[in-house]
């Protein structure tokens, strides 16, 4: 217990977090701002707990006025069903917390006010994040569904892809719905936000899940995956191909084979990095 106790030394909150909590205070909305903290603690310190559980690398827990974020420091190159663990350990929590709040109220702790506006509160938030948008759970699930059977950068690329399209749905039905929510509009440009940094910088995401493989650090591994390669296709075309849960070996016209290994080395070590394969194949 204390080792998960250390968690909350790792729980960061955005300025505007407090920005948001001075204007509560000043408009009577502080209650309510308490219950979404609350809300959005706990499901973080979920994603938290079970990344420690596999010993994932957190670099913090950040509590945003309108959500939270548990950062890690992995790349693509844990177990499928890990990351799966890890993401579906955020939303399980609103389950106990829904059960929590029916007993309080029925102890007589609460008033039947404060538990409907906590179970409002609670299905409003589970059911946001399991939107199939990137950075959300929902975005994330979307993610490993996909990575299955895409490889890591074309996954990522659908998910992003993806996300937008359906983001772009949300913004026309709120456009109907709900034109002047102020709150809700922060939320929807929070995510076009993050979705555009995130396809800004997604070959440097692919980048990090190479070189955590150069270094060894990939786990998980289930089977050998063959790459059908051409001579004339350059070195970063094949691994552009390279899966999670599993080992490549990069076969060359149908000829003579390169371990994943191999190309790694000479990408990383032999910074040959616009070769073609038949170029590394002539020199061995």
């Amino acid at each position: 217990m204390i080792k998960y106790g250390r968690l909350l030394g790792k729980v960061r909150i955005h300025p505007l977090f407090w920005f948001v909590a001075g204007i509560a205070i000043l408009t009577g909305y502080f209650w309510e701002l308490s219950i979404l903290f609350m809300i959005v603690f706990i499901h973080e310190l979920g994603h938290a707990a079970a990344a420690h559980f596999f010993s994932w690398r957190i670099k913090r827990i950040l509590i945003l006025p309108f959500g939270g974020a548990c950062e890690v420091d992995e790349h693509g190159n844990r177990p499928v069903f890990e990351e799966l663990i890890i993401v579906a350990a955020g939303p399980l929590q609103h389950i106990w917390l829904a059960a929590g709040a029916v007993l309080l109220e029925t102890a007589g702790l609460i008033t039947m006010e404060s538990a409907l506006l906590f179970h409002k509160f609670n299905l409003m938030i589970f059911l946001f994040n399991l939107l199939p948008v990137w950075p959300l759970d929902g975005g994330k699930f979307l993610y490993l569904i996909l990575s299955v059977r895409n490889p890591f950068l074309h996954a990522m690329k659908k998910t992003l892809i993806n996300s937008v399209i359906m983001l772009t749905i949300m913004h026309l039905i709120l456009i109907i719905a709900a034109p002047f929510n102020l709150h809700i509009w922060i939320v929807v440009l929070y995510l076009y936000l993050s979705l555009w940094l995130e396809w800004k910088q997604v070959r440097y995401t692919f980048m990090r899940f190479l070189l955590e493989r150069y270094y060894g650090k990939q786990s998980g591994i289930k089977r050998l995956e063959v790459i059908e390669a051409r001579g004339t296709d350059f070195i970063y075309q094949a691994m552009e191909k390279f899966q999670r849960d599993c080992k490549h070996l990069i076969q060359v016209d149908s000829g003579r084979s390169l371990d994943e290994n191999e190309m790694l080395h000479i990408y990383f070590t032999k910074k040959l990095v616009n070769a073609r394969l038949k170029e590394i194949v002539s020199s061995d």
